[in-house]
């Protein structure tokens, strides 16, 4: 690390602190926030849609962005201390407001939904690879076609991809990942908004019910609204990688003030397109809206354009797939350099120098880890490929604790709110509403993953 450090110094692209120098804009901010909130999340919202009717599903999209908004402001502030420190990351944040204790529980949950948000994008991403396939099938087959294929394959391929991604350094090198997996979310969004409206205009009417998709008993529908309610729980919050993109952001103007802006942009982006895509959906298919919409295959036609929609998903999702394993690299390599400084393993960099490609440096640490990190992310996405319920528990774990409990006592203590004031209660209420929704999402997500996995 001291190697690499040296280095960049010498060549003045640090900043005084000696971590890298901060370039970020307001629009590099904004992708990539869209970058890490249009994910595989955006496919599911028509079926959780469609789980709570026309009228308690809109209203749910609409306020989980609220909720997320919020989250956002609260934690942006969270990012300097009176004193004028940084806090480069969501842990070093809780460390400086929350003490000892409280860190080791957030890097466990921080830790878990990262991790988690890559298993669910390497499920998605052979999800859409096969559905390319399948496009492809049924087009020359016929829609009644068998077209069956399996999704080891193609984990395989996208964790091989990802072990060579996944020697990027870290979030300063990666503003041009997050500009292409951007663009890509846009372009796969807006597909699969073209698609179901076309084919509103198709059926002449709007199908779907207030009450959403009739189930054989009350439970059941219950708990196929709680799984809805995590599926959009996974769908927004980003604030386990806000203040790490927070601490890319150049300065002046003052970092918080950046931030705000550009996630009030990001979110009223993505809540336009999550409206669009989950209610067109709901409004072409109605009770036979497809779990995912883009590889459901509520649509088959034009092949060609839900071939071109799933290639997007792919390409965004390598994007994205590095957006949330790059703090987990950083908190993890970090760990190791502090706990052994003398060892070459964790510490040296070695040029390497390839044909035709510029020279870059290797860390025998960063080869190992990362390499097993992707490793392991695709063996678990192997044993519980199911998407939908993958999505609704990996959100419910990840909204309450992460999105809200840490950055509401972290606002308490940064801006000094006493007890039983207004703001003390009004932020302590909306606090305890979320974690009902955590728990409610939690139950229906791992019930669905348990039925599925062995009913």
């Amino acid at each position: 690390m001291a190697v690499q450090h040296s280095l960049e110094l010498d060549n003045g692209s640090c900043d005084d602190d000696g971590h890298p120098a901060r370039t970020g804009t307001l629009w590099s901010c904004v992708a990539h926030i869209i970058t890490a909130v249009i994910g595989s999340g955006v496919l599911s919202l028509a079926w959780s849609t469609s789980q709570l009717g026309w009228l308690a599903g809109p209203i749910a999209l609409l306020i989980f962005a609220i909720i997320t908004y919020l989250s956002a402001f609260l934690l942006s502030d969270c990012y300097r201390t009176n004193d004028g420190t940084r806090n480069k990351s969501y842990m070093d944040a809780v460390r400086m407001y929350l003490g000892r204790k409280r860190t080791w529980m957030c890097a466990l949950l921080q830790n878990l939904s990262l991790y988690g948000t890559d298993i669910a994008y390497v499920i998605t991403t052979s999800t859409s690879m096969r559905a390319i396939q399948k496009s492809n099938c049924y087009h020359r087959e016929g829609h009644k076609a068998a077209c069956s294929y399996g999704d080891t394959s193609y984990m395989l391929l996208f964790g091989g991809v990802q072990v060579v991604m996944s020697q990027i350094p870290d979030f300063h090198n990666m503003e041009w990942l997050s500009v292409v997996a951007a663009i890509m979310s846009f372009t796969y969004s807006f597909i699969g908004f073209g698609l179901g409206f076309a084919q509103v205009i198709e059926n002449g009417r709007i199908q779907g019910s207030i009450t959403g998709v009739p189930a054989d008993s009350v439970a059941d529908k219950l708990w196929l609204a709680f799984q809805a309610l995590g599926d959009i729980a996974f769908a927004y919050p980003y604030s386990i990688i806000l203040l790490e993109i927070q601490d890319t952001l150049k300065s002046p103007p003052p970092e918080n003030k950046t931030m705000k802006t550009a996630s009030m942009i990001a979110i009223f982006v993505t809540t336009f397109f999550y409206l669009c895509c989950g209610c067109f959906g709901y409004a072409a298919f109605g009770n036979n809206t497809p779990g995912n919409l883009l590889t459901g295959f509520g649509f088959y036609e034009p092949y060609w354009l839900i071939d071109f929609a799933n290639a997007c998903i792919v390409l965004h999702l390598v994007g994205g797939y590095q957006i949330f394993s790059q703090p987990v690299f950083a908190f993890v390599e970090r760990w190791f350099t502090n706990k052994f400084p003398g060892s070459g393993f964790v510490n040296n960099f070695y040029t390497i120098k390839l044909p035709l490609l510029p020279s870059f440096q290797m860390n025998p640490l960063k080869i190992c880890f990362r390499t097993a990190y992707v490793a392991s992310t695709t063996v678990i996405a192997m044993i519980f490929p199911y998407f939908n319920q993958v999505l609704g528990v990996l959100g419910a774990l990840n909204f309450w604790p992460l999105a809200i409990y840490f950055p509401v006592e972290m606002y308490f203590v940064q801006k000094k709110i006493q007890p039983w004031t207004r703001k003390w209660v009004v932020l302590r209420t909306f606090s305890f509403f979320c974690l009902l929704v955590t728990i409610v999402g939690l139950i229906g997500s791992i019930q669905g993953l348990i039925s599925a996995k062995f009913g």
